[in-house]
């Protein structure tokens, strides 16, 4: 006699335990450090609701049981709901938008009663449940223009109504979302045109009021222009395979360039960078000759690149010194390494240097930091909490917290790959995503590394949003990897 094939095994049996005992490490190092950013000398209860520390626990404990709840739901309710949940989440986010509470300048906050929900926490997971229900559609490719538009929809929607709650930071965390894209085929050229922006950026504003050897060029300008030539050469030889011509193109590009600055250098000075726009132009003609002589395609979007990758550095120039406000200008420039302002833009992150680095290599010891107890730090215990690791917990503690969270990436990542359906690997990916965007974002802002965008450390900072938030994406990727060997009808 056949024995019939068990449909619904044991959701104990199946769930992965591992992931499940470092969530719960994390939650508990989270509590410590948001008791330690909370404390205030002369405290006696760190228990009770009426500190931070003790309403922490509040949250923890119901996330725990919101994760409890999800894992004994059925798997295929989330497959089969996903668009219905992300309508829903959208609608919140749009109603958000006119809500009459706004907390520290954004709108980003529902006010029921004595509590604050944030809608944009819990739309991450929405949006990461419609991007796999898409994606995972039969015949769906990111290599058609229409498919790719679907998917970029999805994703843009929820930004536009969070940035339209003044709450940027939150939004941009939605870019994540384009590494499962690359993931799930995507062309790397994309990719790569968003990593040369940030270059294009960085280099061309950070340099641009320094000068090349006491001569007009400008260092910032006079990089990324050559910068752009390089990799427009680049993209030749990887999308046209015609080694010979990305050799002369190089070489044009920089023989050119050292006998312009050689001139302006020794005979008479000039502004090399009217030269290598010159040239740039003139690399954009060849680009579209070569377009309609060869009718290959890939020259003209490198001719567009080209084009582009210019446009953008004057328009990013533009708009950073006569579009920004004020005070965005001058975070972009206190991260950059162009003003100190200490007093201001710059003080978050100047005294949290100075509290992580006071930590040393074992820390001050648990409740005995100096820079968080007499308050220093700004937001300590939601967007600078990882200071107090630092502090407190020293460097041993702080390493601790990232080789956890490296755990936790890594098994995110062997939990992704052994889906057996497309849509559980692609969600799994959108959590390991999204994890790794506020991990980088949130720990290089505390160490001067990123902007100050104001996100917070997964499991660590203070308040219920996130923590459901984080509990609802990781947990329904639990749920859906226990059920990945479930027979389907």
């Amino acid at each position: 006699m056949v024995r019939p094939i068990d449909r619904h095994p044991s959701i104990l049996g199946t769930l992965d335990w591992w992931t499940i005992i470092i969530y719960l490490a994390l939650l508990i190092f989270g509590w410590i450090s948001v008791c330690g950013a909370s404390y205030t000398y002369g405290d006696t209860d760190i228990f009770s609701l009426s500190t931070r520390s003790g309403m922490q626990i509040v949250w923890i404990g119901t996330s725990i049981c919101l994760g409890f709840v999800i894992l004994m739901l059925d798997d295929r309710y989330y497959d089969t709901f996903s668009y219905a949940i992300y309508a829903g989440m959208l609608l919140l986010l749009f109603a958000t938008i006119f809500n009459p509470h706004e907390i520290k300048g954004s709108r980003s906050w529902l006010v029921l009663g004595p509590l604050r929900l944030q809608p944009a926490e819990f739309a991450k997971f929405a949006t990461a449940l419609a991007v796999a229900k898409l994606m995972s559609k039969y015949g769906f490719s990111l290599q058609r223009g229409k498919d790719f538009l679907a998917a970029g929809i999805i994703v843009v929607l929820p930004m536009l109504f969070i940035v339209a709650q003044k709450e940027t930071g939150s939004a941009l965390v939605y870019l994540s979302f384009f590494l499962v894209f690359y993931r799930e085929g995507m062309p790397g050229s994309i990719l790569f045109t968003g990593i040369a922006m940030i270059v294009y950026f960085v280099v061309g504003i950070r340099f641009e009021a320094i000068h090349l050897w006491n001569t007009p060029t400008s260092i910032g300008k006079f990089v990324v222009l050559l910068l752009v030539q390089i990799f427009s050469a680049g993209m030749v030889y990887s999308y046209c395979a015609n080694k010979g011509k990305t050799l002369h193109l190089l070489l044009a590009s920089l023989v050119l360039t050292a006998a312009a600055l050689g001139v302006s250098k020794y005979v008479f000075a000039f502004d090399v960078v009217w030269l290598l726009l010159a040239s740039t132009a003139a690399f954009v003609c060849y680009f579209l000759y070569q377009a309609l002589r060869t009718r290959l395609t890939n020259y003209l979007y490198i001719a567009l690149f080209t084009l582009g990758s210019v446009g953008f550095f004057y328009s990013a120039d533009y708009v950073l010194n006569h579009v920004m406000e004020p005070h965005q200008r001058v975070r972009i420039n206190v991260l950059l390494g162009l003003e100190q302002d200490l007093a201001g833009a710059g003080y978050n992150v100047h005294q949290s240097e100075i509290a992580i680095g006071s930590g040393g290599l074992k820390g001050k010891g648990f409740l005995n930091g100096t820079q968080t107890k007499l308050k220093f730090v700004p937001e300590q215990d939601t967007d600078f909490i990882f200071c107090t690791v630092g502090e407190e917990e020293g460097f041993i503690g702080s390493a601790s917290v990232l080789l956890l969270f490296l755990a936790l990436i890594l098994r995110l990542i062997h939990l992704a790959e052994r889906q057996t359906f497309a849509f559980g690997r692609i969600y799994g990916y959108c959590v390991l995503s999204i994890f790794l965007f506020h991990l980088f974002i949130n720990v290089g802002m505390v160490l001067g590394l990123t902007p100050v965008i104001g996100i917070p450390l997964p499991f660590f900072s203070y308040g219920g949003s996130s923590l459901w938030g984080f509990t609802l994406l990781l947990f329904i990727f639990l749920r859906i990897d226990a059920g990945r060997n479930r027979t389907r009808m």
